[in-house]
């Protein structure tokens, strides 16, 4: 008889982890049950039972390494029987077994034996013999199942492994992970140089200042796209074009996602510090309110338009804190209905290019809602505009801004990007983000730069600069 094909599942077959899925899966559907059960670190059979119970991830959504896959089907093409040895909890493998066709015998954790290295070693040589399977897996742990199998496959690199070896392709790569980083995203954070060209504080020590201040916050912002991204697997998964989101579709490592998160949380909390105490304790609240809206706050209608808003204008407040200038009530109270509009965007464009009328994977909208976003987002058009209005009228306005008839000529240019921009949300011709759509808009840029002109002229910054 033919000796069977034994794959681990975590990070061999699968291009993922199913304990750490779990965990994130809890984190995002019951995080107070999640945190709870982590009092059993110290006895990892039951974490795993605990977490599978609460999270219950689906595993046909798993990503499978493909070159394992190709190699159990060869083997079950030759009459072998292909069965899945893991350490996550049975409750997760024997669903995952029997989604891909595989053996129904399983090996996996059980809620009192974690079934890891010399156990699941003990546990294949008990059913099949010293040397009576060959065994496929990814780490050190793997070595003492290796020691007694007939032939070892390695997927992915592992010191000390068997010289004979059959090797694999992992399929992550550090590609992965910088992609998961989405270093396009940090054009947002041109934001906070709002401040100092509000102020007209054109000189190097400010604009030193705010560019260590758009660091710390580009870094603070990746460390939450990935807690963000790793929140939402399954409904990345579900999406048609997050899916290829690199921990959705596992070409980044779960583990690796959390080490660079905290390597990034490091970083813009100690740019953050070095920046003084007013800018630290901007960063800081930017973080836990993202980290709020990630865990909770973006599923609940409305409220996760409004924190969009918020997380936009404390950039602004950033930009100040960090460049050391005041900046206008009147300008955040300008910035947030500008952001509740493109807030509005952003979930217009989702449900435009939606499928379905479902509510989108992992958000309280969807398309009948469209007629609703549509309202507010003008309501924040016209908001903004008003205040704009009020601000040029303002003792504050006209001081900083003589020439008010141009600041009103202004008003036209600005109030043509903002409707262009619902306009494109609403028709599905938008990227899913509005902000990185708009910096990468000509013609918005264009609108944008005749409006700061208009601006600067009414400013008299024009003549002061070129002595006109």
């Amino acid at each position: 008889m033919s000796k069977p094909l034994v794959l681990d599942a975590d990070g061999t077959f699968l291009r993922t982890d199913m304990l750490l899925e779990a965990f994130w899966g809890g984190l995002g559907r019951d995080p107070f049950a999640t945190l709870k059960a982590l009092r059993y670190l110290g006895d990892r059979a039951r974490l795993k039972a605990e977490l599978a119970r609460i999270a219950q991830i689906r595993v046909d959504l798993l990503p499978v390494n493909e070159g394992v896959v190709r190699l159990a089907r060869a083997a079950q093409a030759e009459g072998r029987e292909v069965i899945l040895a893991s350490a996550s909890d049975e409750m997760q493998v024997k669903p995952l077994a029997a989604f891909h066709g595989l053996s129904d015998r399983v090996f996996a954790s059980d809620g009192v034996t974690n079934l890891k290295s010399k156990a699941k070693a003990d546990a294949l040589t008990g059913a099949f013999g010293d040397a009576g399977f060959d065994y496929a897996g990814n780490s050190q742990d793997d070595l003492a199942v290796w020691e007694h199998a007939n032939h070892a496959i390695v997927v992915g690199k592992v010191d000390g492994a068997p010289a004979d070896a059959m090797h694999l392709a992992s399929g992550y790569h550090w590609r992965g992970l910088w992609k998961a980083i989405r270093p396009h995203q940090w054009v947002k954070n041109v934001l906070l140089l709002l401040p100092i060209i509000a102020a007209h504080e054109f000189n190097l020590a400010h604009l030193w200042l705010t560019l260590c201040g758009i660091v710390a916050f580009s870094a603070a912002a990746s460390s939450i796209y990935i807690i963000n991204d790793l929140l939402d697997l399954e409904a990345d998964r579900l999406h048609p074009t997050k899916c290829r989101r690199p921990f959705a579709a596992g070409t980044a490592s779960i583990t690796s996602g959390m080490g660079a998160f905290v390597g990034l949380a490091a970083i813009a909390l100690g740019v953050g510090a070095l920046l003084g105490g007013a800018f630290f304790g901007v960063v800081s609240l930017y973080m836990i309110t993202s980290l709020a809206y990630s865990l909770k706050l973006k599923r609940m209608r409305w409220v996760d338009v409004a924190t969009l808003a918020a997380l936009y204008t404390i950039r602004v407040v950033a930009g100040a804190a960090a460049g050391g200038v005041d900046t206008s009530v009147y300008m955040l109270i300008f910035i947030f209905p500008v952001f509740v509009a493109l807030g509005c965007v952003k979930r217009l464009t989702e449900l435009t290019l939606a499928t379905t009328d479902d509510r989108l994977p992992g958000r309280g909208y969807g398309r009948l809602d469209r007629g609703d976003l549509l309202n507010v987002a003008g309501l924040g058009v016209f908001g903004a505009l008003l205040i704009f209005f009020l601000y040029t009228v303002s003792d504050q306005g006209r001081e900083l801004y003589p020439d008010t008839w141009l600041m009103w000529l202004a008003m036209i240019p600005m109030a043509f990007w903002l409707i262009r921009m619902v306009v494109l949300g609403y028709i599905g011709k938008q990227d899913y983000d509005p902000i990185v759509f708009a910096l990468k808009d000509k013609l918005g840029l264009g609108v944008l730069m005749i409006t700061l002109s208009l601006m600067f002229w009414a400013a008299g910054l024009w003549a002061q600069w070129f002595g006109g």
